[in-house]
């Protein structure tokens, strides 16, 4: 019997509960029967979201017998990405109950299939017609800035120190590091990540070379003058990209413009916020113990699943 579930286990017998052995504990434990806000607190998905994503991923799992359901080695995951201790959430929940072990293989599993179906679905710089006249009212209404359709912020995400390349990794604040940028809409969905980028790599050489740059000053090339994105004085001021005047007197019509471009750009630094405490894997506090391509794997895998969320109606 593994050593994670012996704690669990003696808690049972303490509350007059029957003991099972690992394989039965786990066909008889159904987390879905947890109330709604139980279950959103455990895996940060609603149940309907839940049933969402195991539907698409469902096919591209091969389910051995006696072993992992699709279910659970799901439910896994998200209670990993949603709790952020090193797999202990995973390896000793109740409802999941796996060895540490087997769960670092799921994890890998997971991740592969999980980036694969999810990201490019569900993180996208395109825009229906209708999403960027909501888009550009919202920033024009914080802003007076016409044209603006997304904000861009970069933010960096723990990571133990790498075997290669160390240094690259250790960036001006202290610590090892990915820098991943970020654009996202007014409606904090994220529309664009790059988390490949090590953690001593500056803002705007990042978005210098990013397919999200790329994108807009093709929109510009091809006629779309007035759809234009918001950064911070760390970017370079560009056609597409509209950032604050540098060193603006007070009281200065630049100092104005300063005030409403911060309103605006605001939401990036929300969204940021909000997709790191629903997902604590990645929260400042936290650091991630795996190689940098697989760190880089779980932040956009939370990031689709953040929009995930918001579709199903978990702003929060």
């Amino acid at each position: 019997m593994d050593s994670v579930l012996l704690p669990i286990l003696a808690e049972q017998e303490e509350i007059g509960m029957p003991c099972y052995h690992r394989r039965n504990h786990r066909k008889s434990t159904d987390f879905i029967k947890l109330s709604d806000e139980a279950f959103i607190k455990s895996f940060r998905l609603s149940k309907e979201a839940f049933r969402y994503v195991l539907e698409e991923i469902e096919n591209c799992l091969t389910t051995r017998k006696g072993g992992l359901s699709t279910e659970v080695k799901l439910a896994a995951c998200l209670r990993f990405f949603a709790e952020g201790n090193y797999q202990h959430g995973a390896g000793q929940d109740y409802h999941i109950a796996i060895a540490q072990p087997t769960f670092s293989k799921v994890l890998t599993e997971m991740l592969n299939i999980l980036e694969r179906t999810l990201c490019k679905k569900w993180i996208s710089l395109n825009m229906t017609e209708d999403e960027q006249r909501r888009a550009k009212l919202h920033f024009y209404q914080k802003t007076s800035i016409p044209g603006v359709i997304m904000c861009l912020d970069g933010t960096h995400v723990k990571i133990i120190p790498p075997k290669l390349n160390r240094n690259l990794f250790f960036n001006r604040k202290g610590f090892y590091s990915l820098n991943v940028l970020i654009v996202c809409d007014d409606q904090q969905r994220i529309r664009f990540v790059d988390p490949t980028f090590q953690g001593s790599n500056h803002d705007s050489h990042i978005w210098r070379v990013s397919p999200a740059r790329t994108h807009f000053e093709q929109l510009h090339q091809n006629g779309e003058v007035n759809t234009k994105i918001l950064g911070d004085a760390g970017y370079p001021s560009e056609p597409w990209l509209v950032t604050p005047f540098r060193a603006a007197e007070e009281g200065s019509l630049e100092s104005d413009f300063n005030r409403r471009h911060a309103l605006g750009r605001a939401i990036v630094e929300r969204t940021i916020g909000l997709l790191k405490n629903r997902f604590r894997c990645i929260l400042g506090a936290r650091q991630l113990h795996y190689n940098p391509t697989k760190c880089a794997q779980i932040i956009n895998v939370c990031c689709a699943l953040h929009n995930i969320c918001l579709e199903f109606g978990r702003s929060q």
